[in-house]
């Protein structure tokens, strides 16, 4: 079983900046955010494959949000900038250890996931 660990979540003010971390207990070949709001249902953020040669991101953190990878270490990263209110959530990592097919549909969709972390909540103030 991987494990999945986050962090760097915690209090910003709207236009501030955070950086989440996710570390894994074993490599994968694709890794992903999503966030889930209250009363929301969980979302797509961003993905990653391992080489770093495809990513994805959703269209509502388009040129603000940065994904990345550090094999070496077992992890991967979300740099936020530009952050406002509704992007307050928790936010997860997630894991395919083993990519057959690779498509931004899959990418998008939380089921295809094999892992989870436990998440990180984000608050962004007005």
């Amino acid at each position: 079983q991987v494990q999945l660990v986050e962090s760097g979540g915690g209090l910003v003010q709207a236009g501030g900046s955070l950086k989440l971390s996710c570390v894994a207990s074993e490599r994968a070949q694709f890794m992903a955010w999503f966030r889930q709001a209250p009363g929301e249902e969980r979302d797509f953020v961003a993905a990653i494959t391992s080489s770093g040669d495809t990513t994805y991101y959703a269209d509502s953190v388009k040129g603000r949000y940065t994904i990345s990878r550090d094999n070496a270490k077992n992890a991967w990263y979300l740099q936020m900038n530009s952050l406002e209110p509704e992007d307050t959530a928790v936010y997860s990592c997630a894991a395919k250890h083993e990519i057959i097919v690779l498509s931004e549909v899959l990418a998008m969709r939380p089921g295809w996931y094999d892992y989870w972390g436990q998440g990180t909540q984000v608050t962004v103030s007005s």
